[in-house]
C-alpha cells in the first residue's frame, strides 16, 4: 500500500511524519479501534497517541462518561487503561510500526508515577512519549500539575531525567499564562508541546439539578474550543520558534481549512480527535485538502506553512491575525 503524498510529510523531533495529522490519545485507544472500519489506514496519519496510561490499571471514572454539547463533546473517562506493563507487554507487539510513528501518553497522580511509566516506555519500541500534565477530568494529578508552571518544570526534568526518546508536553489551556509555562518546560527539557488539552466544562442535568457527567466535571474538545486552541498555539509557537521546538495544534479539527489555521499559527502537526468519532475517514479528506492547498498557492511542502501567520500589526500580537470567510479547504 503505498503513502501519503511526500509533499505532506513533515520532521517532527527528528521523527519522520508521512502527513502533519496526527491522531489523538483517548480517540483512537491503543491505535486498533479503528482498523475494524472499512477503509481505515493509519498510514493516513503521521503518528496515533495511544490513549494515558499510569502505572496501575485504572477503571475511570463512573458513568455518564460522555455529554453532546453544541459543536462539542464533553468527556471524563478518568484515565482507564490496563496499566503501563500489560500496555508494553500485550498492545504495543501488536501494532503495526510500519504503518505509522506511535507515540505513548503518559498520566499519573505523582512526579513518581510519571517517572515509572516514562521509564517503562523508554525501553520499548514507541517513537515518542507524550506527558499528559494537563488532564482536567480526573481528581488528582492531572490538570492540577499542568496549571502550575513550576510543578509543570518538575514533572518535565523528571521524565527527562529517565528517558532519551522525545518528549512532547501537553499543555492546560486552563491557565492564565500558557507562554510562560512553555518557557519553564523548555527549561526542563521538553523537546515539543501538544497544544491544547480540553477546557474544562459542566453540562447540568436541570431535571435532576445535578452535573450530567459523573465526575461533575470535564473536558470539553471539538470545534467549539478550536479559536481558543488556535490562540493558545500562536502563543506557545512564539516561545518555541527562537528554539526549533515544534508543536502539535490541536481542538476541534475537522477539515482542511481547520488543520491549515493550525499550521499557520505555528504548528508543525496538527492532532485530529473528537471528528474521528463520527467521520472515522476524516484524514484522508483532511490530506486531500492540504494538498489542494498546496498546488492552489504554489507551496512545495506542507512544512513551509508553519508559522507564515502576518498579523495586522504588532498590538495584535494576541490575535490570529486572519479573517474567516468560512468552509473548508477542498
Amino acid at each position: 500500500m503505498t503513502g501519503p503524498d511526500p509533499r505532506l510529510a513533515v520532521d517532527f523531533c527528528g521523527l519522520d511524519f508521512a502527513t502533519p495529522l496526527v491522531l489523538l490519545s483517548g480517540c483512537v485507544g491503543f491505535g486498533e479501534e479503528y482498523t475494524r472500519v472499512a477503509g481505515f489506514s493509519n498510514r493516513d496519519a503521521g503518528a496515533v497517541c495511544l490513549k494515558g496510561t499510569t502505572a496501575a490499571p485504572r477503571p475511570g471514572n463512573p458513568p455518564h462518561r460522555l455529554y453532546e454539547t453544541p459543536d462539542g463533546l464533553l468527556n471524563a473517562i478518568g484515565l482507564q487503561n490496563p496499566g503501563v506493563d500489560t500496555v508494553v507487554d500485550r498492545i504495543l507487539p501488536r501494532l503495526d510500526f510500519g504503518e505509522t510513528r506511535f507515540i505513548a501518553n503518559v498520566s499519573g497522580s505523582t512526579i513518581d508515577e510519571y517517572v515509572a511509566v516514562t521509564r517503562r516506555f523508554d525501553d520499548s519500541p514507541i517513537d515518542a512519549i507524550e506527558i499528559n500534565i494537563s488532564c482536567p477530568n480526573v481528581r488528582e494529578g492531572g490538570v492540577t500539575f499542568g496549571n502550575d508552571p513550576d510543578m509543570s518544570a518538575r514533572v518535565v526534568a523528571a521524565c527527562r531525567a529517565v528517558t532519551s526518546k522525545p518528549l512532547i508536553t501537553k499543555l492546560s489551556p486552563n491557565q492564565t499564562d500558557i507562554a510562560a509555562n512553555a518557557r519553564r518546560c523548555i527549561e526542563a527539557g521538553t523537546d515539543a508541546f501538544a497544544v491544547i488539552n480540553t477546557l474544562m466544562g459542566m453540562a447540568v442535568d436541570v431535571e435532576r439539578r445535578e452535573p450530567v457527567l459523573g465526575n461533575d466535571q470535564g473536558g470539553l474538545s471539538g470545534p467549539a474550543i478550536r479559536p481558543v486552541a488556535v490562540l493558545r498555539v500562536h502563543q506557545v509557537h512564539q516561545v518555541c520558534r527562537p528554539h526549533g521546538i515544534p508543536i502539535i495544534g490541536q481542538g476541534g479539527v475537522t477539515c482542511a481549512r481547520d488543520a491549515l489555521e493550525f499550521l499557520i499559527a505555528g504548528a508543525t502537526a496538527v492532532g485530529v480527535g473528537t471528528a474521528l468519532f463520527y467521520n472515522p475517514l476524516v484524514c484522508r479528506e483532511i490530506n486531500a485538502g492540504l494538498l489542494d492547498y498546496l498546488e492552489r498557492h504554489g507551496i512545495e511542502r506542507i512544512g513551509d506553512l508553519t508559522g507564515s501567520l502576518r498579523l495586522h500589526s504588532a498590538a495584535a500580537g494576541e490575535g490570529t491575525g486572519a479573517g474567516c470567510n468560512g468552509g473548508c479547504a477542498r
